[in-house]
């Protein structure tokens, strides 16, 4: 079997399964209990913390463990947004746009509905990318957020994050990066953002920890309460062995980053160009150029997605139509509407996603040809 779903998710890599056994055994303490067991639990959170922090090019005191990339996400947009209200006393406006994450969305949602928040959402063109000349016509005087996603998890555009930070640091407005994409394949240090969302098991940590990095001048309203964790900007007792497991996870995956987006990124084009030689009428989705090196996205009209994913899986191919989140659903990816996409091709899209361990062997002409022979039985009904 050949998976080629990992912006769903990885495996967890064995040296942070390594690092995280002994927290899950005889070093078990709850990192707040004031007594020997729980100050070595408290000194491991401190390390894996302050390492995390260091990829990030961000203080020790900026980082705050969550159980992963959509209660990041839901920190981030719901607590800088609902601080600033609280802090002017009136409704605030978030700038965000149509093809982010469904966390994302759906938090700007909520502020809407239930606090009466106005959210701009500012058009992407063609390939997904958002124009910072237009984030920055967007802003008012009431906003409080730009929310913008580093790299779209479903068809890989990535974002000019300096030009966004530029419009924000010009409007005096936090920019928030989901970064959970992004992380192991584009630079996560000096992006200029104030926050940052990242996902333990998209980089090789297992599911439920993940991080929200937020610049400690930023005010933050808690999503949870309780015992002050996280300099009470997240309840709860910490998930010890998942922040060292992430910690070990984020090294490795920024070790790795450089050479290996490049070796990926040219596997993942020579594939891409193989698909477009060979299918008919298949289609590119997001940017051909400003994309992550992992991922590559179609739409084979005349088809349909899930047929093909069946065939691909019958052939020993294991991929997706698109967001984890979003599976399930009948309805045409909101990402690919937004790109000006019919919603009868938008139901055709298939996503391969590479881990960075892929082989020049794993995309050469037999997984084209696998696609193409996938999209060919469809298409016949045979």
């Amino acid at each position: 079997m050949l998976y080629l779903d990992h912006a769903a998710t990885t495996p967890v890599r064995p040296e942070v399964r390594d690092a995280m056994l002994p927290y899950l055994a005889e070093r078990f303490g709850n990192p707040s209990s004031h007594h020997t067991v729980g100050e070595a639990a408290a000194t491991a959170l401190a390390d894996a913390r302050a390492r995390v922090a260091a990829v990030l090019g961000m203080r020790t005191g900026d980082v705050v463990f969550t159980s992963g990339g959509t209660e990041a996400n839901n920190l981030a947009v719901k607590g800088i947004a609902i601080a600033a209200a609280l802090r002017t006393g009136s409704p605030v406006h978030v700038v965000t746009t149509p093809i982010e994450h469904e966390s994302v969305l759906a938090s700007c949602a909520y502020l809407e509905r239930v606090h009466g928040f106005a959210v701009t959402h500012v058009a992407v063109d063609g390939h997904g990318r958002v124009d910072p000349d237009e984030v920055a016509a967007a802003l008012r005087e009431e906003t409080a957020l730009i929310t913008v996603g580093y790299a779209n998890n479903e068809i890989g555009t990535v974002q000019d994050a300096a030009g966004l930070a530029g419009v924000a640091a010009d409007g005096r407005v936090p920019l928030h990066l989901d970064a959970v994409q992004a992380a192991g394949w584009l630079a996560l240090s000096g992006t200029g953002a104030d926050a940052l969302s990242i996902a333990g098991h998209k980089i090789g940590a297992p599911p439920g920890i993940g991080v929200l990095a937020v610049r400690g001048r930023i005010p933050l309203e808690p999503l949870l309460h309780g015992g002050g964790q996280e300099r009470d900007r997240r309840s709860g007792t910490e998930n010890v062995a998942g922040a060292v497991g992430f910690a070990v996870a984020l090294e490795a995956a920024e070790r790795e980053r450089t050479g290996d987006a490049a070796r990926v990124g040219a596997l993942s084009a020579a594939f891409i160009a193989r698909v477009l030689a060979l299918v008919p009428q298949a289609r590119l989705t997001g940017d051909p150029v400003r994309r992550l090196p992992g991922t590559a996205s179609f739409t084979f009209a005349g088809t349909s997605g899930e047929a093909v994913l069946l065939e691909l899986e019958r052939r020993g191919v294991v991929s997706s139509s698109g967001s984890a989140c979003a599976a399930g659903s009948d309805e045409p990816s909101h990402v690919l509407l937004a790109l000006g996409i019919p919603p009868e091709v938008a139901q055709t899209s298939v996503r391969f996603t590479f881990g960075h361990a892929v082989a020049a062997g794993d995309l050469a002409g037999p997984l084209a040809d696998a696609v193409a022979a996938s999209v060919a039985t469809v298409r016949s009904g045979r």
